[in-house]
């Protein structure tokens, strides 16, 4: 788990990045079709802000209990208007930012109700951050706009992925047991992800000789594992591309997602 400084800087700059957002928006804009098939640009700025609005002013008491859901709707309330979400965000995100001001060390270890199950306070602000970073580009993909993809949040995110590598290769790839695939990402974040099945597929710090070698960027990484753009897209443009055996290579450029 990062630190609570790390912690503190990501999520302060999700919420500027999102404010930034909210200022620069047209009106076609808000209502542009979102990479979450179901939203458009409006529902995806509202439903990341209204869990951040639930979060607002809650601290975990245990494991099992959710932070209080139910204030969803008040923020929702009148945010059809993007000049009253628009206030909304601001509003909320300034209160998150009291919140993280006064959290301790200690409060990041505190057992955790989490979206992924239990776990503690800390992990489920590193989720947040995940889950802004990704709604960020689901808007800013399709508008065309530049984002900044490196730096902590973009790390933060990435190691969500990274967490599920086993999971993805093994169960969404199907690696075939004794294989291995080598994993190069070559920016902004660049990193060399291994894994080898045997018996299960796990991450091993490095293989010599994989049986296939995926490369692709760390942002096109990221959204194929949250299935947000379509692989053979990605494929055909020379996004990603891959060394060695053809059909291992194939399968994995074409099934890196293990989230929406």
């Amino acid at each position: 788990m990062r630190s609570l400084d790390e912690i503190r800087a990501a999520l302060e700059s999700c919420y500027a990045q999102f404010e930034a957002l909210c200022a620069d928006l047209g009106a076609a804009d808000w209502q542009t079709r979102s990479l979450c098939p179901e939203w458009n640009v409006h529902e995806v700025v509202q439903h990341v802000t209204s869990i951040e609005a639930v979060m607002a002013g809650w601290l975990p008491e245990d494991d099992a209990t959710p932070p209080p859901f139910e204030k969803a709707a008040e923020f929702l309330a009148g945010s059809d208007d993007p000049a009253v979400l628009a206030d909304k965000v601001y509003a909320v995100y300034e209160r998150r930012r009291a919140d993280l001001s006064a959290l301790t060390a200690e409060d990041l270890q505190r057992p955790s109700w989490m979206p992924t199950g239990r776990g503690t306070y800390g992990r489920f602000l590193e989720i947040r951050v995940f889950d802004f970073w990704v709604h960020e580009r689901d808007i800013t993909t399709p508008l065309g706009r530049k984002t900044d993809d490196g730096g902590l949040a973009a790390e933060i995110a990435l190691a969500e992925v990274e967490n599920s590598i086993g999971y993805i290769v093994g169960k969404k790839v199907g690696l075939p047991e004794g294989k291995s695939l080598a994993i190069r990402l070559t920016g902004p974040i660049e990193r060399e992800i291994d894994v080898r099945v045997d018996g299960r597929a796990q991450r091993v710090d490095h293989l010599e000789h994989p049986d296939a070698t995926l490369t692709t960027d760390s942002t096109t990484f990221i959204q194929l594992a949250c299935g947000r753009i379509d692989p053979q897209a990605q494929i055909d443009s020379g996004a990603i591309s891959w060394t060695g055996d053809d059909e291992i290579g194939g399968r994995a450029a074409r099934n890196l997602r293990f989230t929406m």
